[in-house]
């Protein structure tokens, strides 16, 4: 099912800024028996993007009915939000008055095979950098022709995700997911003040670690710290948690940190592959 501006259909117009300049957000929102699961994070995220590029964010309770309507007969699934900045003439100028095009559609859940989850996933380094603009950081924008080369680099099954760097050599991000390290009892994800898309599996990552005695830092990360690192894991809100196990030549183990954060965010309910 698709509504587009809260009505049945498949179309867009085609002077859609969204189309045209990827001028517009997203949000990839799991479902449990027809819930979305933290919803109101990922509109606050949305809402934090509209402010960022001065789109016209749309009305919460309307959004929320949409997605009901959308999700409702989903076991589980996948909700994807779209949000453009709307149609215009040619040009990159935006118009003051645009009207937003809210996009809300299901999707089946995606088959990860279960040992991603059992044992733990490989990883590779991926060749494309990511570009550093402190306007776009954090935000889910649109544009992601940076994933789509990076993603495009492999196509071998048994590697499941690929890591991403800045211009400056700084570990960022996966192609779909965020990133944690465990050095000790301390918790280290990458910084994302100038890059990447701050995640709300990895925000509720951050917060379970005090109450599990880990301390959680955000912090500049390079691959000699990875490689240093006890534990590593990936997450984002549809996969959940990943530890990685094998990543340039280093085999990793699914420690203990990454199975008492799984444990503690699969009794929060958080977690759609639970």
């Amino acid at each position: 099912m698709v509504l587009i501006n809260g009505a049945p259909g498949d179309c867009i117009a085609v002077n859609d800024r969204g189309l045209h300049y990827g001028d517009g957000l997203f949000e990839t929102i799991p479902v449990v028996n027809g819930e979305p699961l933290c919803w109101e994070r990922h509109v606050d995220r949305l809402r934090h993007g509209c402010e960022r590029l001065r789109i016209t964010s749309p009305n919460e309770c309307l959004l929320f009915n949409e997605a009901l309507r959308v999700c409702a007969a989903m076991k589980r699934g996948i909700l994807k939000i779209i949000l453009t900045r709307g149609s215009s003439d040619r040009g990159y100028r935006a118009p003051i008055d645009a009207t937003a095009t809210r996009i809300i559609a299901d999707y089946p859940w995606p088959n990860y095979p279960e040992h991603y989850y059992t044992y733990g996933v490989t990883v590779r380094l991926c060749e494309t950098r990511l570009s550093q603009n402190k306007q776009l950081a954090g935000i889910k924008h649109l544009n992601r022709l940076e994933q789509v080369l990076a993603r495009s680099e492999w196509n071998d099954a048994a590697v499941a995700e690929g890591l991403m760097l800045d211009s400056q050599d700084y570990v960022i991000e996966g192609t779909m997911t965020n990133l944690f390290m465990v050095s000790g009892q301390t918790l280290i994800t990458p910084e994302l003040s100038l890059c990447g898309v701050a995640g709300i599996m990895r925000s509720l990552v951050i917060e379970t670690a005090p109450v599990l005695g880990m301390t959680a830092k955000v912090a500049q990360l390079r691959l000699d710290d990875l490689n240093a690192a006890n534990e590593i894991f990936l997450c984002n809100s549809v996969i959940g948690i990943w530890a990685v196990r094998r990543f340039i030549k280093r085999e990793y183990p699914f420690g203990h940190w990454t199975n008492r954060i799984l444990e503690q965010l699969h009794k929060t309910g958080v977690l759609a592959n639970a």
